[in-house]
């Protein structure tokens, strides 16, 4: 099916093509810095990590597998072999879903939460570091309401303790 064109399709100003690949170039930059660095201070990727935050703020440390899918930007096959390594490595649980048999769920495990906590310090700092610090306090405050903005509107479980 062939969807209509956007009512301003034409090409982009100057500006919107400036903002445009600015936040693509500034983003894959600040992934890659901040994944480097956690893996290579605590030995965890940034994908496992934002897995880890979601289940330490899921009800009861525990989420499906496909919801996880839904809330990153993991494909279901995707996530469900990062779960798997997180269950290797002891951090993460997989458990039957009791309402779905063909479902999964992974629960944090304590070493996992231990592992977190030590990593949301390290990227936290960078996060500061590389994001938030070259920013005045208004710059941030426009930058959150643009991302809300943009976004859903209502907070991702776990945007409070990045």
């Amino acid at each position: 099916m062939r969807t209509q064109p956007h009512a301003n399709s034409g090409p982009l100003t100057q500006d919107e093509l400036a903002a445009w690949r600015g936040f693509l170039r500034v983003h894959a930059r600040l992934l890659s810095e901040l994944d480097e660095e956690l893996q290579r201070t605590e030995d965890l990727a940034v994908s496992a990590y934002e897995v880890l935050i979601l289940l330490a703020d899921a009800p009861e440390r525990r989420m499906r597998i496909s919801e996880i899918s839904a809330r990153t930007v993991l494909s279901l096959s995707g996530v469900s072999r990062l779960v798997d390594r997180l269950v290797r490595d002891g951090l993460v649980e997989k458990r039957p879903c009791p309402a779905d048999r063909r479902g999964a769920n992974a629960v944090l495990t304590e070493a996992g939460a231990d592992r977190l906590r030590t990593a949301r310090d390290t990227h936290r700092a960078g996060v500061r570091t590389r994001f938030l610090d070259p920013l005045s306090a208004g710059e941030i405050a426009v930058l959150g309401e643009v991302w809300r903005r943009l976004g859903s509107g209502e907070a991702e479980p776990g945007d409070a303790t990045p």
